[in-house]
This record gives structure tokens, C-alpha cells and sequence, in this order.
């Protein structure tokens, strides 16, 4: 029944009448609830036009096509794989740029990705990574992050041809479990290493870095130049592509790249192909849980009268019950939180109704999630 008399106040200072807490919750990444998209059963996203797929693909589980769960797409600072025309810069070109504008500092924008070059065993001696290989998450999929020290990618390909007669494989994951991130604009930063599910392959002095992993914002960034030095195929070749794409049958299986600038060489579909030829992508999503827990006071003297027209009679609303005279008696259903403006944010009711009179205190925690 509605309870006469003022609102209770809260002290939300933290410790006090409120407790918080942020707990973190992981589940499978991929739209049909699962951790593993098998890379044979990837097929390119339908809901794309043509003038999109020159900068980006989407890739879909062949079951769900209309579905994106991952973007693809290759830049290079030099045009590489694109139609490059006079007084324009290459659709690739604006990749490149993007992701440096997006994840990098201000200072580090112009200089580029240095992915590869740090590492003893790097592909590159020195210098920027001028090709790279990104893949971004779906928003509505990823939840707040991607969760780090899980996910596996496992490419599969040639070494030098079109055909499997020289196969190679590589199983990559990001380095957390071992290293600190760095930190950037957009978050915290992994590399991208050999090894799965977050356990890393080898000791540290080996490690070669094939990439940035940012799983705030769900997007990995590969050097083109370190794993084509480990899956090269052959980068002369245009990557077929119909819709919607059915990837790896007769299709380039590496990641060596055109440096034509004449011409849309579609070149990031050959990481989807080296994906649907035998490997596979594990991940999964994580989100950020805060729970607040209220505890709603009442004291001997607080909450034993009620205003619903029943409990008094009478012109002068004297007391219906006159054995409730001097010793009232009431019944707590449910907790109404406001805020500060005195709008009602939350709504508690009791799984039974809580006895209260003069002789009674209670305290009712209540619990929200979001």
C-alpha cells in the first residue's frame, strides 16, 4: 500500500547507503552464439554496393549473408591495389590514413604504423609498416570490447603459388597474457603474436609482432609485410570477387600484394581467403556490469502510517481500527528510488510484504544493474 509521509533520504556517498561494483561478463562474439566462426563457411556480406567494396569488405557466415560480422579492408600509404587517378588519393591510400587518424597519437599520425620493424625477426629492417591489413568488429557484436587473451585467428595458405602443393598455416593471437598494453588515444594496445586463445608461442626473444590489437574498439591491424613473409601466395594476381563472394576455391591463398597502382586489385579479400582455406576466428565479446546496491533505512518512527483512503474513516480521518491507536501497523511492498529532480528511476517490490510499526526497524537493500 502507498506509504504516507516524506521520502527517505539516501546518503549515495559511496560506502554508505550505496555499494558499487563493475563486474566484467564475456559471451560468444558471433551473431549465431557461438565463440568459432569456421572459415569455410565464410562468405562476403550482401548489403554492400560496389562503390563501398573498393575501400572495404564485409565477411557474413554463409548461413546468415545479410549478417556482417567483420569488416576487411587493406591500406597502403602508396596506393598499392588500387586505380590510383591523377590529382586523387587511392581508395587504399584513405584506408591507411584512416586507421593512422583514428588510433594513432597526433604526433604519430604522419609517421604511420611501426608494426614489424621493432622486432629482431621483423619483416621490415626499419622503418613504417606502408601496408597494412585491418579487421574491425561489429559494434552490436563486440558489447563494450573485444575480451583480450581469448581469441584465436588461424590463416591457411601457399607459399608461392595459388595452389596448396607449398601450404603454410599460422595461428595468431594477442600478447596480454604476458605484456602490459600500451597506451593510446583509444585505449590499450596489444601486439598481435603466434600463439592461441591468449597463450603465446615461444620465448620472448623470438616474438615477431604481426599486428596491433585494440579491443576497446575492436579492430586488429596487421602488418601486410610480416605475414606475407610467412603466407606470401603471389601478389600479382587481381582477387576474384562476385556476390557474394564464395572464398577460396580458385582464389589467391596469401598475403602478398599487388604494387600496381592501375588497378582495384581487391586485396583484402585474400586475408578472408586465407582464413576460409582451412582456418577459422575464435572470439568473444565482454561488457562492463555495474551493479549499485541501496540500502533503504527506515527507523522506528519512519513509515508506520499509510495514505490509502482505508486506513482512516471519517470526517476527521481518525483511525479505522481503533486497536491501531498509538501502535499503527503497516505493510512494505515495494522501494521507490528518485533522483535528485524527483523523478522515480527504479521500482522495487518485495517478494512478501514486510511487517512495521513503532517497535520495528528495516533495512532494504535494493539492487541495480546496468
Amino acid at each position: 500500500m502507498p506509504i504516507a509521509g516524506t521520502n527517505i533520504p539516501l546518503d549515495s556517498t559511496e560506502g554508505m547507503d550505496k555499494i558499487s561494483q563493475t563486474e566484467k561478463v564475456t559471451s560468444p562474439y558471433f551473431s549465431d552464439g557461438s565463440t568459432t566462426l569456421q572459415g569455410s563457411t565464410i562468405v562476403s556480406g550482401t548489403n554492400l554496393t560496389s562503390t563501398n567494396e573498393t575501400y572495404y569488405f564485409a565477411i557474413a557466415n554463409t548461413a546468415t549473408k545479410t549478417t556482417e560480422e567483420f569488416n576487411v579492408a587493406f591500406g597502403s600509404v602508396n596506393g598499392y591495389g588500387a586505380n590510383v587517378e591523377a590529382d586523387t588519393k587511392s581508395e587504399t591510400a584513405a584506408i591507411y590514413g584512416q586507421y593512422a587518424n583514428l588510433l594513432l597519437s597526433p604526433t604519430e599520425v604522419t609517421g604511420g604504423f611501426f608494426i614489424s620493424s621493432p622486432a629482431s625477426a621483423g619483416a621490415i629492417a626499419s622503418g613504417r609498416d606502408e601496408e597494412i591489413y585491418v579487421m574491425s568488429a561489429r559494434r552490436s557484436n563486440m558489447k563494450d570490447r573485444i575480451n583480450k587473451g581469448t581469441w584465436t585467428l588461424i590463416f591457411s595458405g601457399s607459399t608461392s603459388n595459388p595452389t596448396l602443393n607449398n601450404s603454410a598455416s599460422l595461428t595468431l593471437t594477442d600478447d596480454s597474457a604476458n605484456e602490459s598494453p600500451t597506451a593510446t588515444p583509444v585505449g590499450d594496445r596489444y601486439n598481435i603474436v603466434s600463439g592461441s586463445g591468449g597463450t603465446i608461442s615461444g620465448s620472448g626473444a623470438s616474438y615477431k609482432n604481426f599486428g596491433f590489437f585494440y579491443p576497446d574498439m575492436g579492430i586488429l591491424v596487421f602488418s601486410a609485410q610480416q605475414l606475407s613473409a610467412s603466407i606470401p601466395g603471389s601478389g600479382s594476381s587481381v582477387q576474384v570477387h562476385s556476390t557474394p563472394v564464395i572464398f577460396g576455391s580458385g582464389h589467391q591463398k596469401g598475403f602478398a600484394y599487388s604494387t600496381s597502382s592501375a588497378a582495384n586489385t581487391n586485396t583484402a579479400l585474400r586475408l578472408v581467403n586465407c582464413l576460409n582455406n582451412g582456418g577459422n576466428m575464435t572470439f568473444r565479446d565482454e561488457e562492463d556490469q555495474v551493479s549499485a546496491q541501496y540500502f533503504c533505512r527506515t527507523r522506528s518512527g519512519q513509515m508506520n502510517f499509510s495514505n490509502n483512503p482505508t486506513f482512516v474513516s471519517g470526517s476527521l480521518n481518525e483511525l479505522r481500527h481503533t486497536k491501531m491507536k498509538g501502535n499503527p501497523q503497516t505493510f512494505i511492498t515495494s522501494v521507490q528510488l528518485y533522483n535528485t529532480s524527483g523523478d522515480i528511476v527504479a521500482v522495487g517490490n518485495l517478494s512478501t510484504p514486510l511487517k512495521k510499526n513503532f517497535q520495528s526497524e528495516a533495512t532494504i537493500k535494493v539492487k541495480l544493474t546496468y
